[in-house]
C-alpha cells in the first residue's frame, strides 16, 4: 500500500529564540517543506554563538562517540538520544557544507580555520534566507494567549500575536544575560505548570579571599598544566588567577562538584602544580638547591615553576612556605585553597537547570503545552566546555525539530 503524502501545515512553525539551537531547528524544518517563522529578543541574532567566536568558536569535539557522551554526567541517557541522531561528525560536516574549514586543536578540540564565528554565521544565515525562513529580531517573547497564541512586545513599544501550527522555544539559559538569553522563561513556564530545576552558573570561576599583594601582582596571570582536586574529582589544564578567584579549564570541568561543595559550610580544592612528577622526585630536585640559594630561586631553577605558581604557594601559606625540600614537594602537589563562591551567571558560560525531563515527552514537547517543543540550553543538562555545549544545542534542536515535522504533518492531513 502506498502512503498518502502529508502537506506541512499552511500555518507557520514558530522558533523563539536565533540562537544555534532556533536557526538549526529552522533550517531542518524548513528543509522539510514548513514555513517558519523565527522570533528574538535582541536587535541582533547570534549573539551569544558571536561571543563564543571570541575564543575560536569551539564546535564540538573529536572523540569518539562512545567517549563523547559520558560528558553529560547525569544527562547522558538523556542527551544521548540526541547526540545519536545528530553526531559530533554531523555537526562538522554541516559547517564544511557552509564553506567553513575546520581544524582539530591538540585537545581534540574542533574549530573553524577562521577561528570566527561570523563567517560561518553570515553563510548560515544566508541559507536560511534561501531557504525562505523569516526572522523578526527585537521581538521579546512574553507569553501565550488563551487561545496559544505567541506573544511578544517589540522595540517600538508595540504587541504583537503569532498563531503557528507548533512552536519552539530555544531562549537559552541565564548566563551573559545581556547577550539575550536572561532566563525569563522560566517564571512564563513556570506559571503553566512546567517543571524547571532553577538555573545556576555553570563552566564559570570561582571566588577565593585573596590577598591584595596577589590580586596586585598577578591577577590575570596563567598557571600552565595544574590539576584541581575536590574529593575524588580532578581535572587538568591552566588555570587563570583573577582578583576574585580562579577560572580556567580544570575549574570549569568541575563545575558540577564545585557547585555542591559550595553549597556546605566549607569547600576547598587542592592544585598539584607538577601532576606529572611524584612527591619524592620533586624533593630530589630541590635537594640539589644550592647554599644560601633562596626558596624562590630553587623553585624556578630546579622545578621550573613560574612566579604566578609560587605566588599561589605563598598564598596558601600566608607567606611561610616549607623550609625543607620534602615540605615544599607536598606543597607542590597539594596547595589547598579556601573557595567563597562561585562567579555570577553574567559570565557564566553557560548554565545548569532548566527544564525537567520529566516536563517534556520523548520528543522534546511540553507535556503542559501540547505543540510546545523546547531545545538547546532551556533542559536541564549539564555539559564541559570542549566543544559538548554546542554539540548538544544542534543534537537537540535536530531532535525536537523532528518532533515538530512529525507533530505538524497528521494535522495537516
Amino acid at each position: 500500500m502506498i502512503e498518502p503524502i502529508v502537506e506541512p501545515s499552511t500555518l507557520p512553525v514558530i522558533i523563539i529564540g536565533a540562537g544555534p539551537a532556533g536557526l538549526f531547528a529552522a533550517e531542518f524544518l524548513a528543509k522539510a517543506g514548513h514555513k517558519v517563522h523565527v522570533f528574538d529578543g535582541m536587535a541582533s541574532v547570534g549573539r551569544k554563538f558571536l561571543l563564543a567566536g571570541r575564543g575560536g568558536l569551539n564546535l564540538t569535539h573529536s572523540e569518539a562517540l562512545a567517549e563523547f557522551k559520558p560528558r553529560y554526567g547525569a544527562s547522558k541517557d538523556w542527551a544521548e538520544t540526541w547526540l545519536d541522531a545528530f553526531t559530533p561528525d554531523d555537526l562538522k560536516a554541516w559547517a564544511e557544507d557552509l564553506g567553513q574549514a575546520l581544524f582539530v586543536g591538540s585537545s581534540g578540540r574542533v574549530f573553524p580555520r577562521s577561528l570566527k564565528a561570523s563567517p560561518l554565521l553570515r553563510a548560515w544565515l544566508r541559507r536560511l534566507q534561501d531557504l525562505g525562513v523569516t526572522i523578526t529580531t527585537g521581538a521579546r517573547w512574553t507569553g501565550f494567549s488563551d487561545a496559544g497564541a505567541a506573544q511578544f512586545s517589540h522595540q517600538d513599544g508595540s504587541t504583537s500575536e503569532q498563531v503557528g501550527a507548533a512552536t519552539l522555544l530555544a531562549l537559552g539559559g541565564a548566563s551573559w544575560p545581556k547577550l539575550g538569553a536572561d532566563g525569563a522563561w522560566t517564571n512564563l513556564l513556570g506559571k503553566l505548570g512546567v517543571g524547571i530545576t532553577p538555573l545556576e552558573a555553570s563552566n564559570v570561576g570561582v571566588h577565593a579571599a585573596w590577598t591584595e599583594t596577589l590580586k596586585a601582582g598577578f591577577g590575570g596571570a596563567i598557571i600552565k598544566n595544574a590539576e584541581v582536586r575536590l574529593g575524588d574529582a580532578r581535572s587538568r589544564g591552566d588555570l587563570v588567577i583573577t582578583n576574585t578567584g580562579l577560572e580556567g579549564g580544570p575549574i570549569y570541568a568541575l563545575s558540577p562538584v564545585l557547585r555542591a561543595a559550595l553549597k556546605t559550610d566549607y569547600c576547598q580544592i587542592q592544585i598539584d602544580l607538577r601532576p606529572d612528577v611524584d612527591i619524592e622526585a620533586l624533593a630530589q630536585r630541590l635537594v640539589k638547591a644550592k647554599a644560601g640559594q633562596s626558596i624562590s630561586t630553587a623553585l624556578k631553577s630546579h622545578l621550573k615553576l613560574a612566579p604566578p605558581a609560587i605566588a599561589l604557594m605563598r598564598e596558601a601559606t600566608g607567606n611561610k612556605l616549607p623550609t625543607t625540600a620534602m615540605g615544599l614537594a607536598r606543597l607542590i602537589k597539594s596547595i589547598p585553597i579556601e573557595l567563597t563562591g562561585l562567579a555570577g551567571l553574567e559570565r557564566a558560560i553557560s548554565t545548569a537547570g532548566g527544564i525537567n525531563q520529566d516536563a517534556v515527552n520523548q520528543q522534546l514537547m511540553l507535556t503542559a503545552c501540547p505543540g510546545v517543543f523546547v531545545a538547546g540550553e532551556m533542559l536541564n543538562w549539564d555539559a564541559p566546555t570542549g566543544g559538548y555545549l554546542l554539540q548538544a544545542c544542534f543534537s537537540s534542536a535536530q531532535h525536537a525539530a523532528k518532533g515538530i515535522d512529525a507533530w505538524v504533518r497528521p494535522a495537516a492531513n
